[in-house]
């Protein structure tokens, strides 16, 4: 990470979680100029039709926004905006954007393999989607079409915002926050449900939850296994580390030997040698000039 950095760092987008929420701000205007929900689905996240040429799909599901836009998705944007800008000053803009892209990435790679997977077996389809496909299209679209077209609404940037979540809860496991504006509760509490939630969904969700989620999930598990070489960059560390300095700086220094006649030390006289007398009664430390002519204490 750090050669690719070094090698790549230049290229790095800063404020990536601005531009992030600035996508949503276009999908929302898209929906005020044409609120119909089929004009969405022109949008979203769908191998089917990427195979047959719609390439915007790659990119265009990034913009397509939560369901409704209302005071609290306002104040979730905001709270996304403040954890990610906290997370890529912690562990730097680059290393930020590869966790960002990597979960673009194994996304993209997801719904691939999920469309492969239902093309190729049918009978994993969804039978949610089996009815819906029954209502609207019936013989009008072929089902795996169909079935594609209706499970890419899964494969959505949901499930990369918790990705950020989880990132900032790794390394402000302690940071307290307000639960609907009311509870404080620290930050890994809240991780650890979103995990629980995400493993909950994963298992008992249908084919298309399974892959999406899935790819989040080895996304935080890659960024977790790769904290360790970050460690030292979380601030509970960084605090540790100054708090250890500042008390270096003001610790008196301590005298290791001490002649018991002359009363020189190592700091006093570098060059000199000290010894333990060992006919004296008790531990009693002597430079070299008189380790021999002292007189035993007894």
């Amino acid at each position: 990470m750090n050669k690719l950095e070094k090698k790549f760092g230049k290229y790095a987008i800063p404020n990536l979680t601005l531009i992030l929420i600035c996508c949503y701000i276009a999908g929302y205007l898209m929906k005020l100029i044409n609120p119909s929900t089929q004009f969405l689905t022109f949008l979203t996240l769908d191998p089917e039709r990427i195979l047959h040429g719609q390439i915007w799909r790659l990119f265009t599901w990034l913009i397509v926004p939560p369901d409704t836009l209302d005071f609290f998705t306002i104040i979730m944007l905001f709270f996304y905006y403040s954890i990610g800008t906290s997370v890529e000053r912690t562990i730097g803009t680059f290393k930020y954007n590869v966790y960002i892209f990597t979960g673009v990435f194994l996304t993209i790679i997801a719904s691939f393999l999920c469309y492969g997977l239902t093309y190729f077996f049918p009978d994993t389809i969804p039978d949610t989607a089996l009815l819906y496909w029954a209502i609207n299209a019936k013989d009008t679209t072929d089902v795996v079409s169909y079935a594609a077209l209706w499970g890419s609404m899964f494969f959505s940037t949901y499930y990369i915002n918790i990705c950020i979540f989880l990132a900032f809860a790794i390394y402000y496991p302690n940071m307290q926050v307000l639960l609907m504006f009311i509870i404080p509760i620290k930050v890994k509490w809240m991780g650890i449900l979103d995990l629980v939630l995400l493993v909950y969904e994963f298992l008992m969700g249908n084919v298309f939850q399974k892959f999406a989620i899935g790819a989040a999930l080895l996304n935080v598990l890659i960024f977790y296994l790769q904290t360790k070489n970050l460690y030292h960059l979380r601030p509970k560390q960084i605090k540790r580390r100054e708090e250890f300095k500042k008390q270096v700086k003001i610790r008196p220094a301590i005298t290791k030997h001490k002649c018991a006649v002359c009363g020189q030390t190592e700091e006093s006289n570098p060059n000199l040698e000290f010894r333990f007398c060992s006919k004296c009664n008790g531990n009693y430390e002597y430079c070299q000039e008189h380790l021999f002519t002292h007189e035993h204490v007894k």
